[in-house]
């Protein structure tokens, strides 16, 4: 890739003044200096874009700030013109000058090895930076407003045929494509319904609209989404969980379903948005195509066959199935049920209900945020436990599987999740778990950063009721590799906690392409 003619001289100045070349992309020239970097939109014509016009530089310069303002307000700082100096030189202006040669975007420096795709690369992800990812994009879709005038389904057919297409012109596996595209349309029909319902539930948005690994960043030790697409907002307009689904999808191929089913279930416990699981195979379906064919474009035949691989995978259809997990507090309940939710049902994993996130979000508070015992009234006990069923046949009649964790200590609670289950037409299996009460008070006395309130005096209180009969799966939680085997031998898992096989590095941030 190569700098237009028309622009060699605005490049020359700004790696001057950054001391830097260029990071290039298709459609980009980033010039990165020790404090400030500025974007230079290249004078480009493309299938999907024509940047060759100063004034369409300029708009989309602007468009690229106020947008990305809203997601990573501390690191676009703003634009600026390009210039003449009196002497023939260059230098910056303010973006309305009226003798510009062109414009640039003036952003932050982001320090090198702070880029998501690089974290992943170098193994550093964690449990709390999962979770801060799914907190980072529910936080964005938050502040998006709801685009209800929008046919969400008839989008969804041009980007999949679009991508067919590129697909095909990029060499990837003709056979293959055509299994693919007679997946995909299967899937999309199997839930218009379910996209339109939501279309008119406010659940479209203008979205980041090109939420790869690349373009996520680490700023002051938060995960921040930035570089949002900025040329075409049809197609960066769509459900949210199709910009959930491609840093899904990423995540997945990069770092395993356990942490995509991790940063998933995270999002849903914020958002309480359980019914967007059943978009999630077909979307990250599609954002695998897109990859597919945008390496295979590059050279790069073998990761593009196995993004294509990604793809038709994302599609197979498992039966659902619900999982219900009970035991007193501090008997590893969430742990259980996060090491069994990537390997049961469809992409990317078990939906998990946690009855401590809904209670959190019921009374507006973050997850880790303590409650007050006006909280765990009867009837705020009520309130969580209609909202875990509820989610819970959401996502069951949707096909994908679910697991609820919750204490369970009342039998017509732990009979209304079997209920759920016939419901759904599904199977159903429930664990009670049990442990010595000296290692349940030791282990929720040293909890920190968790969404459960629960104390000592808590569990105490609890270790006195009378559960009633337990007919669930009775399993020693005194060891937590001997309970998860034991649960294991009772479910259909599948192991897909482990990431393909590397081949070569992920790539830096390449910029929006087409059909994103």
């Amino acid at each position: 890739m190569t700098i237009p003619a028309q622009q060699r001289g605005a490049a020359a100045f700004l790696q001057a003044l950054t001391g830097s070349a260029p990071v290039e992309t298709h459609i980009s020239a980033v010039f990165a200096g020790p404090n400030n970097v500025y974007k230079l939109k290249k004078a480009v014509r493309l299938s999907f874009l024509d940047f060759t016009a100063l004034q369409t530089r300029r708009d989309m310069a602007r468009r690229e700030f106020e947008l990305n303002r809203v997601a990573a307000p501390e690191i676009y700082r703003g634009v600026q013109a390009v210039v003449h100096t009196g002497d023939g030189g260059l230098r910056l202006a303010p973006a309305d000058a009226a003798d510009a040669i062109d414009y640039v975007v003036h952003m932050a420096r982001i320090p090198p090895g702070d880029f998501l795709d690089e974290i992943v690369a170098a193994g550093k992800l964690t449990p709390k930076l999962l979770d801060a990812l799914g907190d980072c994009l529910a936080d964005l879709h938050a502040r998006l407003p709801p685009l209800r005038n929008t046919d969400s389904v008839c989008g969804m057919h041009d980007i999949i045929d679009g991508n067919a297409q590129a697909a095909r012109a990029a060499g990837l596996d003709a056979d293959r494509v055509t299994e693919w595209l007679s997946a995909v349309r299967a899937a999309l029909d199997r839930i218009a319904h379910v996209l339109t319902a939501r279309t008119a539930s406010g659940h479209v948005r203008r979205l980041h609209g090109d939420l790869h690994l690349g373009n996520i960043c680490l700023w002051h030790g938060k995960p921040v989404a930035f570089d949002m697409l900025e040329f075409d907002d049809a197609l960066a307009t769509a459900d949210v969980g199709y910009d959930l689904a491609f840093l899904l999808m990423d995540l997945e191929f990069h770092a395993g379903r356990a942490a995509a089913n991790r940063v998933m279930n995270r999002y849903v416990a914020r958002t309480g948005d359980a019914g967007l699981v059943a978009t999630l195979p077909c979307f990250m379906s599609i954002r695998a195509i897109v990859r597919a064919h945008v390496q295979a474009s590059r050279g790069a035949a073998r990761e593009g066959a196995r993004y294509l691989s990604v793809a038709v995978e994302s599609l197979r259809n498992v039966p659902p199935l619900l999982v219900a997990i009970g035991g007193l507090q501090g008997t590893g309940k969430t742990t259980l049920a996060r090491a069994l939710a990537p390997a049961l049902g469809r992409a990317p994993g078990a939906l998990l209900l946690r009855s401590d996130e809904a209670r959190k979000r019921l009374f507006d508070a973050h997850p880790e945020q303590k409650l007050g015992p006006s909280s765990y009234t009867p009837s705020a006990n009520a309130r969580v436990n209609t909202v875990l069923l509820a989610d819970a046949a959401t996502a069951l009649l949707a096909g994908h599987a679910t697991i609820i964790d919750s204490t369970f200590l009342h039998e017509p609670l732990r009979h209304a999740a079997e209920a759920t289950a016939r419901t759904a037409a599904c199977k159903f299996v429930g664990y009670w778990l049990e442990a010595e009460l000296d290692t349940l008070l030791d282990r929720v006395a040293a909890r920190a950063g968790d969404a459960s309130d629960a104390g000592p005096d808590i569990v105490r209180r609890a270790a006195e009721l009378d559960p009633g009969r337990i007919t669930w799966h009775r399993l020693p939680a005194e060891d937590a590799a001997e309970c998860l085997a034991l649960a294991r031998a009772e479910l259909p898992v599948q192991d897909r906690s482990a990431p393909p096989p590397p081949d070569g590095h992920i790539e830096a941030a390449q910029g929006s392409l087409p059909h994103v």
